[in-house]
C-alpha cells in the first residue's frame, strides 16, 4: 500500500475556449472537472494502474463534497479530514493553439486543530504502508515544518517516506531526513540558490539536497529527463514521445511510477519515465500508460552521461 497526503487538494476545472479576450463574455466549447492536488494525482495514477493506494486530504464545503464524489467515482480509497473552509477550485482556460491560462485559488486556511487531525489521520492511514508520500503546497494555517513532522512521526511506524514540495517546506522536510524528495528543476534551483544550467550542475544540486538530509533525490528536468541521485550513485534517464499534449501532472506521474516500481534503482526510474511519458500525451491529470506511444526509456549511469550537456531552456 502507498499512502499519499495532500494538505491542499483541489477540484481542477479545465475549460476550452476559442480565444481569451479580457472583458468579454466567453463561451466554453467543452470542459471537465478532475480531482487534483499532487498527492491526489499520485494516488489516482497508482490506483488506475492496479497498485494499492489511498489518499489522505482535508475536505470542506461544496467543492470538497464534489472532490470526494469524484474520488469515489474513480474508485480511489481515501481518508477525508473535515475542515471548516472550502476546498479550492483551480481553473485552466485552454485556447486552440494550446495556450493555457491558469487561475489557482489559495485554498482554505486550516485551524491548529485541523492541522493536528490531518497529521494524525495521515499517520494512522500509513500504518503498515510501504511508502508514505507527502505532496504539494501547504495551505494557510499549516506551518512550514508540517512535512518534517510527518517524516519524523511516520518513521516510528516503519515504511519509507517521500516528500514532493518546494520552498521552505522542502528545506524543513530535509532536516527530518526523508527517504526521497522529488524536486523539479525550478525547485532544485530554489533549494540550492542557483539554477542548474547543465546536467552536471543538476547532479551537484541533487547532492546538496542529499547533504541536507535527503536519502535520495529524484529530480525531474522536463524535456531533459530525470536524475536519480542516491547512495548507489547517479542514474540519468530520458523517454521520448511522438507528441506532447500537456505537461500538467507529468511530475506526479513520474513519482507515482517510481514508487510503483519499488522506489529505487533503474527499474523504478524506467517505470516512472514510462508513466510520465504517457501522462504528457493526455489532457488533464488522469491518465493510463496503456496504449500510450512511448519509446523505451534510456537510462545510463553517471559516468556515461555528458555532465556538461546544457539543459533545454538555457
Amino acid at each position: 500500500m502507498i499512502v499519499t497526503v495532500t494538505p491542499n487538494p483541489s477540484v481542477d476545472r479545465t475549460v476550452f475556449i476559442e480565444s481569451l479576450r479580457r472583458g468579454a463574455v466567453l463561451r466554453s466549447q467543452r470542459g471537465w472537472s478532475e480531482p487534483s492536488g499532487k498527492g491526489v494525482n499520485v494516488a489516482l495514477a497508482l490506483a488506475r494502474h492496479g497498485c494499492a493506494a489511498a489518499a489522505v486530504l482535508p475536505v470542506g464545503g461544496p467543492a470538497g463534497a464534489h472532490l470526494t464524489e469524484m474520488l469515489r467515482h474513480f474508485g480511489l480509497a481515501y481518508r477525508a479530514v473535515p475542515v471548516a473552509g472550502d476546498v479550492r477550485i483551480n481553473v485552466s482556460l485552454v485556447e486552440p493553439d494550446g495556450t493555457v491560462t491558469k487561475i489557482n485559488e489559495s485554498g482554505p486556511a486550516l485551524t491548529p486543530a485541523e492541522v493536528e487531525d490531518l497529521l494524525a489521520t495521515s499517520l494512522e492511514a500509513a500504518s503498515g504502508s510501504t511508502w508514505l508520500a507527502g505532496c504539494g503546497s501547504l495551505p494557510g494555517g499549516v506551518e512550514a515544518n508540517f512535512y518534517a513532522r510527518l517524516v519524523t512521526e511516520a518513521r516510528r511506524h516503519g515504511g519509507r517516506i517521500a516528500v514532493d514540495t518546494s520552498g521552505p517546506s522542502l528545506l524543513e522536510a530535509l532536516t527530518a531526513k526523508p527517504d526521497l524528495v522529488k524536486p523539479n528543476r525550478d525547485e532544485l534551483a530554489e533549494a540550492v540558490g542557483t539554477r542548474p544550467r547543465t546536467l552536471g550542475e543538476a547532479v551537484a544540486a541533487a547532492h546538496e539536497l542529499r547533504a541536507l538530509g535527503a536519502g535520495a533525490v529524484l529530480a525531474s528536468l522536463g524535456a531533459d529527463g530525470v536524475l536519480l541521485v542516491d547512495e548507489d550513485g547517479v542514474l540519468y534517464g530520458t523517454a521520448r514521445v511522438e507528441r506532447v499534449v500537456s505537461t500538467v501532472g507529468a511530475g506526479d506521474a513520474l513519482l507515482s511510477g517510481f514508487l510503483a516500481g519499488g522506489g529505487r534503482g533503474r527499474d523504478a526510474v524506467a517505470l516512472g519515465l514510462r508513466w510520465a511519458a504517457a501522462a504528457v500525451q493526455h489532457q488533464g491529470t488522469l491518465f493510463t500508460a496503456t496504449g500510450a506511444s512511448v519509446i523505451e526509456p534510456e537510462i545510463v549511469v553517471a559516468e556515461h552521461f555528458p555532465d556538461s550537456a546544457v539543459l533545454a531552456d538555457d
